[in-house]
């Protein structure tokens, strides 16, 4: 038994209180309750009735022994408490279920940069080529759970699952760390643009400069965000950072991170959001519901709503991906499904009357009659094209881009498997698959089919080491670390945009001019 109060007692609060994301509730009323010799039976049992699991089964979370070492070992009870904390905080972090993904996929919609996240470290592919994904770096074994590159430059962010309050700075193509900031608690999520590097926790936000990597500003005191759901504008300027609003609606903050400002709310959607993603231009913005069967499309500056789509009438489902094409005309949209939905932005939709139907049409006539929250549904969009993917139940990520002079859609799921599909923008209905990879190297059943692709071998490059010059050594900086400047130059370099100039040697027909002397 755990102090004066039963184990049952302080499941049954943990229990209570895990729906409104507010474990600390429970800690801090707990705190005298938790020893040395029954923090680590409690924590199991805690994520053992928060993961469902209610037949009394071990969990195996696979988590850093540094990190229970101090349950078992530890005579001081506030440090055993903060490693409990610790803990139960990675394990929801995980999903409360105490196990990690074999891999984490990013799929980027610029420069159509893809990473590939395992125990066994992380890969970066360029798509270039519908036929085959260049591999172009291949990390150190390291347990990475977050990874974002900028673009198409040499700029990567990592957050190992060793160290999830710790954000590493990294330019791959040296196998250098520029730098690494710890938080005060496990990073949810990270963003980047060319003009902001932006860390999401649970209640607050660290907004960055990209350029020296100091902290701008910091928004604390945001309502509860368990999964960091944020969203951070492509475009340099304007750069807006999205972020909800509240816990309980769909209301989305818009944050002004050049001016460091806070811009304006959109009141989205009823139920809290599950998804957001701005434009290429930064100047709308994309959400959806934990209910998920309706997107929104809403103005930035005024949040005005310009779409509205119907997923689905069904059912509700989890949204797990929202992604704007390079154009901005087509919005892709992905789920816990099997099916994934690509919707086409033409003109901005009214709410006038028609603006459903006239007067004398039918639509006109049986609106007059039937309850706003119908109509509503009639005057909605549908989907412009859809695909059906041969699994549901999988996390993914998708994007929609020009490759090799035609429209492409792309998912690419935790399971190592990018699918492509050919988008014909003056044809609707089903999508037909194109091409598939197996980006893990394994081969399955359909391996000699003809939709199968290939992934090219990666390039090992050694993991990131801290790089000092020889002048920094001169002037008495240690060996093996940079000093501002090294810093300050490596991010300029990692950072640089590719000339405009310069060749797009983007698939076999392409060359460049050839001169004879």
């Amino acid at each position: 038994m755990c102090g004066n109060r039963s184990c049952e007692s302080l499941l049954n609060d943990a229990a209570s209180v895990e729906s409104s994301t507010s474990a600390n509730k429970i800690l801090n009323k707990s705190k005298n309750d938790i020893g040395k010799n029954d923090g680590f039976k409690l924590l199991r049992d805690i994520s053992l009735i928060l993961s469902g699991q209610s037949n009394g089964t071990q969990i195996r979370m696979d988590l850093n022994p540094d990190m229970i070492a101090p349950l078992h070992h530890s005579d001081d009870v506030e440090k055993s408490f903060s490693a409990y904390k610790d803990i139960l905080s990675e394990i929801r972090h995980r999903g409360l279920s105490g196990k990690t993904s074999h891999h984490k996929m990013v799929l980027y919609c610029s420069g159509w940069s893809l990473a590939v996240g395992s125990k066994k470290g992380y890969k970066l592919y360029v798509i270039n080529n519908v036929d085959s994904v260049d591999s172009i770096y291949q990390s150190d074994p390291d347990d990475a759970c977050i990874i974002e590159r900028l673009f198409s430059s040499s700029l990567v962010a990592i957050v190992s699952q060793s160290a999830p309050r710790k954000l590493k700075v990294c330019h791959f193509k040296k196998g250098s760390e520029i730098c690494n900031y710890s938080y005060s608690n496990t990073i949810l999520s990270v963003k980047l643009n060319r003009n902001r590097l932006v860390v999401v926790l649970e209640e607050s936000l660290y907004i960055h400069n990209i350029r020296d990597m100091k902290v701008l500003h910091t928004i604390r005191d945001t309502p509860p965000n368990p999964h960091g759901l944020c969203a951070l504008s492509p475009s340099g300027e304007p750069c807006f950072l999205a972020y909800p609003g509240s816990s309980s609606v769909g209301e989305v903050q818009i944050f002004d991170a050049s001016n460091l400002y806070a811009k304006n709310m959109i009141h989205a959607h009823d139920s809290p959001l599950a998804a957001i993603a701005f434009s290429p231009n930064g100047l709308r913005i994309a959400t959806a519901s934990e209910k998920g069967t309706v997107i929104r499309v809403c103005s930035v500056a005024d949040g005005r709503k310009l779409f509205e789509f119907r997923r689905g009438v069904k059912r509700c489902v989890d949204i797990a991906c929202l992604s704007f094409s390079d154009c901005g005309q087509y919005l892709g949209c992905s789920s816990n499904t099997e099916t994934v939905h690509v919707f086409k932005l033409l003109e901005e939709q009214t709410n006038d009357a028609n603006q459903a139907a006239d007067e004398g049409s039918w639509m006109g006539y049986l609106s007059t009659y039937l309850p706003t929250q119908v109509t509503d549904v009639f005057k909605q969009g549908r989907a412009f094209a859809t695909a059906h993917m041969p699994f549901y139940g999988v996390k993914n990520v998708l994007g929609i881009r020009i490759i090799q002079d035609q429209l492409r859609l792309l998912v690419a799921t935790e399971e190592g498997i990018l699918y492509i599909y050919n988008i014909n923008p003056n044809e609707t209905g089903d999508l037909v698959l194109y091409k598939k990879h197996h980006l893990n190297g394994s081969d399955n059943a359909n391996a000699g089919s003809a939709i199968d692709g290939t992934t090219s071998a990666p390039v090992q490059i050694e993991g990131c080491n801290l790089l000092g010059s020889y002048a920094g050594i001169l002037k008495g900086n240690p060996a093996g670390q940079m000093s501002e400047s090294d810093k300050f130059r490596s991010v300029l370099e990692a950072t640089a945009t590719p000339p405009k100039d310069s060749y797009q040697l983007s698939y076999e027909q392409e060359y460049p001019p050839l001169t004879q002397d």
